[in-house]
């Protein structure tokens, strides 16, 4: 603590008149001052109590150098009078309100007292026979290090040298046999602040260490280091200062100690694994990354908490430990049966071998009872009644009456091409997964108001509308499959794989149907059956779907129907084994775009080809380092484009700082031409910030520079990577931003602004956002894309009528679905280029966005999986990471019964104590039990 300042602060004045009249009044009110000395008592006075504290602690001080070397003063008398010193620093430490008075009044002694601790080593010598007086030496060096946390250089680490020092004398005594004195050795008696300064100095000792050639590897170089470690984290620990305790580890670089210690048990191990979880986000190397989710999900394991292992090992991309884990909790069938649902929601192919009850685990990772749980819910909450595209343009409330009335005033309607295959899908999304509708289910009549690739569209949306639901779906899309109409066949093997998307059936119809579609000679069959695939086993990994996909992609005869076939075969296998880092497919890829024509590369599909390859590496981090030395053997320009879609998907979600500045690097130079890899890096930035909250923050600043200085490829590209940012979370701040784009003058931003807008607010029924899109419709009613652009985004905005989202982070914003993320990349990589995607022919790669879509609802349910209504709690996720006691979770909060739906932003928790969830995250299909320890609280009569 800084002494008081006796000297007043001198002011200095212009010498005007007045000022020396002024100056002089005050000289003479200086020396009245002077005069009276009790206003001198007054002003510098001590209280009684510290007057004595500071005669005592000085006398002691004295008594401790012993400067007269006295022989009356022995070494007993010394330690008695360094007893008193150490006693009053203790107790004053130990408060965390006042302030220490003992660290004031030592002050001006600290230098006296650091000659003396040197001179006890060099000129008394250290005779080790001679106990009491390196006991003096080793307590004078923790007085030392307490004093040298205020009064030592910074640079010089002396708080941290001394109390080194000081160990090494316990150390020795303890050898002598003088285990009292050793065992005085206590870091925790100094206070919390203390142990806090000496962890901060062993980080800045270790990384100077390193600097100056130690191994990191070893542990021989910091054995000192490391033995003070094991005291210090421990103590953090069992003192609810957890976050420090691992933050100590990972700066010296063993936060594997972390698992030896028995201070972790089950009051504090969520609060531990909750902080390293969120400390992965901020690792930028990939091994430590690894070590800190590794070492929560052992803890969970230790713990028994097998859900929230899962959880970390589905986080971490380590699927091998499945079947461990499942192992492990066997006698738990409540747990399994909730670890497979998680797997069903991640549509993780893992298939349950050797289990008594294997049939009903395999069913909950199949999703096989998805679709009865939705429509179970879509009852309860009274919105069965299909819709049609009328109740979601809502014409009639156009404000200046729009075209629609100028129609109808003109006697017949006229259907336009373009505005009924709007119309099929927004049919297909607000309908999704409800399994009717006004538009296909009740007769085939609006199948013939489209042509062509429409009609393709129209039949397909049939699965969209069936979704989940594999058996009814069949029946009704049967018909279809045997067309006369090539378009209206395609269609419908599409419509079979968008109908099982994350469903597995045991008689697995979407590969025998496709099967011979993929084979044979109809181009458009082929396109058809190739997305069909992709979405019905995204994520799956499944060899035999490869197989047949592969011998399209390798297809040399070139073309651009060829190279359309190749890029969406390369595509579906890319969902089918994404994060999966696949060296067939891979392989496959890269060799295919190394041996393909300059005029193949240009075609304006090619993009879907190069996101094949991203996605086999989605989030799997410097895993792609091998294929994009590989990528940039390629001599055209898209190798430029390929390598930047191939490192923002490996690094997509990890909040990568070092990547982003690359991407952000990528941007600044000013091309007007042969941008495509610098839109693809805007959407990384938003890709690799995706679902960690302050990068996410970070990049929307990024953004607005980017609009105000990039040249019109980058700034095409910002709102799309907005919209990918936000998915199904419309942010009043973002979609004010899309708002503004959307009017803007060039044509691509303003549609892109409109789909990203769809994209931020999709499931959400957003009144605000469905206003804005009404409006936009009436100001661009004469321009047709912006016009389909506009029913899109409505589509999205209603899907489900309010019940589906598209946001691929789940398990309460820990876990992203590589799938889902696929998914929704095909929508903003096809935005690159609407002209020749969405607005032309391959419209229908909208309906990847099936992989994406899941329910938002929480449904409780009892040990048999039948509907058990519990009241819950459903709010706004607050962030606890790090705090102290049993912090809120939500905040704003409302009471439901459920079944509830919850936002990308929300959070569910139990309302009542009656019953125990079996897992930690409430979201999705969650099994209750009976609480054993509740009692009923008996109402007063």
């Amino acid at each position: 603590m800084a002494p008081k300042d006796t000297d007043k602060p001198v002011e200095l004045m212009a010498e005007t008149e007045q000022n020396k009249g002024d100056s002089k009044d005050k000289k003479k009110s200086k020396k009245s001052n002077d005069a009276d000395p009790a206003i001198v008592d007054t002003e510098n006075a001590m209280s009684e109590e510290d007057r004595e504290l500071k005669e005592r602690l000085e006398t002691c001080v004295s008594t401790l150098i012993n400067e007269g070397n006295e022989a009356s003063v022995t070494v007993p008398i010394r330690l008695k009078a360094l007893d008193v010193i150490v006693t009053e620093l203790r107790s004053a430490t130990s408060s965390m309100t006042s302030v220490p008075k003992p660290l004031k009044f030592l002050r001006p002694k600290f230098e006296v007292l650091k000659e003396h601790y040197g001179s006890i080593g060099g000129d008394e010598g250290t005779d080790l026979g001679d106990k009491e007086l390196l006991f003096l030496r080793a307590r004078l060096g923790d007085v030392l290090a307490v004093l040298a946390m205020t009064l030592g250089k910074h640079d010089e680490r002396e708080s941290l040298k001394f109390k080194l020092k000081g160990t090494r004398d316990y150390e020795t005594l303890a050898k002598l046999g003088d285990n009292a004195a050793a065992a005085d050795n206590n870091l925790g008696s100094w206070g919390h602040e203390f142990v806090r300064s000496l962890a901060g100095e062993i980080g800045q000792e270790y990384n100077a260490r390193v600097i100056a050639g130690a191994d990191p590897e070893e542990d021989e170089p910091f054995q000192d280091l490391l033995g003070m470690v094991d005291v210090i984290v421990p103590f953090n620990v069992s003192h609810n200062a957890e976050a420090e305790a691992i933050d100590l580890l990972i700066e010296v670089q063993r936060l594997k100690k972390i698992l030896e210690l028995d201070s972790i048990d089950q009051n504090n191990y969520r609060r531990v694994c909750l902080y390293l979880i969120k400390t992965a986000d901020f690792m930028s190397d990939p091994d430590d990354y690894e070590e800190v989710l590794e070492s929560a999900y052992e803890i969970f394991r230790k713990q028994k908490q097998y859900y929230d292992a899962l959880r970390v090992a589905i986080r971490m991309g380590n699927e091998e430990v499945i079947p461990d884990l499942l192992a492990e909790c066997s006698e738990d069938k409540l747990m399994k049966k909730q670890m497979c649902l998680l797997l069903g929601r991640q549509r993780i192919n893992h298939e349950v071998e050797g289990d008594d009850d294997e049939e009903e685990l395999n069913e909950l990772i199949g999703n096989e009872k998805l679709s009865e749980e939705f429509l179970k819910v879509a009852q309860d909450l009274d919105v069965m009644d299909p819709k049609t595209p009328e109740d979601i343009y809502k014409s009639h409330l156009a404000e200046t009456g729009g075209f629609s009335r100028r129609r109808d005033a003109s006697g017949a309607q006229v259907d336009s091409a373009r505005a009924n295959l709007a119309s099929t899908y927004v049919n297909a999304f607000v309908n999704a997964g409800f399994g009717q509708d006004k538009l296909m289910t009740p007769d085939n009549d609006w199948l013939y108001k489209n042509k062509d690739h429409g009609m393709m569209a129209a039949s397909a949306s049939l699965g969209l509308i069936q979704l989940w639901n594999v058996e009814e779906g069949l029946a009704q899309i049967d018909k279809f499959l045997y067309s006369s109409e090539d378009y209206v066949k395609a269609g419908a093997a599409l419509a079979v794989g968008i109908l099982s998307s994350g469903v597995r059936n045991d008689a697995d119809p979407t590969l025998a149907l496709l099967d011979e579609h993929i084979r044979g000679d109809s181009h458009v069959m082929k396109c058809a059956s190739c997305t069909g695939l992709g979405i019905a086993y995204a994520g799956s990994a499944r060899e035999d779907v490869m197989e047949l996909l592969l011998p399209l992609v390798e297809q040399e005869n070139s073309g651009p129907t060829t190279m359309l076939e190749v890029s969406l075969a390369g595509l579906a296998l890319g969902m089918i084994y994404v994060g999966k880092c696949d060296d067939d497919v891979g392989g496959s890829i890269v060799q295919r775009l190394m041996e393909a024509t300059d005029e193949e590369l240009n075609h304006s599909h090619a993009k879907f080809f190069c996101l094949g390859l991203g996605l086999l590496f989605l989030g799997r981090m410097e895993k792609a380092e091998a294929m994009l030395e590989a990528i940039r053997t390629i001599e055209h320009k898209i190798s430029k484009f390929t390598a930047i879609v191939l490192e923002t998907c490996a690094y997509a979600g990890s909040g990568n700082v070092l990547k982003v500045q690359e991407m952000l690097h990528q941007c600044a130079e000013h091309l007007t031409e042969e941008a495509e890899h610098q839109m693809a890096a805007v959407i990384g930035i938003g890709l690799i910030t995706m679902g960690e909250d302050v990068g996410a923050e970070m990049a929307l600043r990024s953004f607005d520079h980017l609009l105000h200085y990039c040249e019109l490829p980058v700034k095409r590209a910002v709102p799309l990577a907005l919209g990918a940012l936000n998915v199904s979370n419309p942010d009043f701040s973002v979609i004010d931003q899309l708002s503004r784009l959307s009017h803007d003058p060039d044509a691509e931003i303003s549609q892109n602004a409109i789909i990203a807008m769809g994209l931020c607010s999709a499931g959400t029924n957003n009144s605000r956002v469905a206003g804005l899109l009404r409006q936009l419709s009436e100001f661009y009613n004469k321009e047709a894309g912006h016009v389909f652009c506009v029913r899109i985004a409505q589509a999205m905005l209603h899907m489900g009528k309010g019940l589906l989202t598209l946001n691929p982070i789940h398990s309460d914003r820990m876990i992203t679905s590589g799938s889902a993320l696929g998914g929704i990349l095909v929508l903003v990589y096809s935005c690159l280029d609407l002209k020749s995607t969405l607005l032309d022919k391959t419209h229908y790669l909208l309906y990847y966005l099936t992989c994406a879509i899941n329910p938002r609802m929480l449904i409780t349910v009892n040990e048999d999986l039948s509907w058990r209504p519990v009241t819950v709690r459903v709010g706004q996720a607050v962030e606890t990471v790090g705090q102290a006691g049993k912090p809120k979770t939500i905040t704003g909060f409302q009471t439901h019964t459920t079944p509830v739906l919850i936002s990308t932003k929300e959070r569910a928790e139990l309302g009542t104590e009656e019953v125990l969830s079996v897992s930690s995250v409430l979201e999705g299909i969650v099994i209750v039990t009976d609480n054993p320890d509740y009692e009923p609280i008996e109402s007063s009569s």
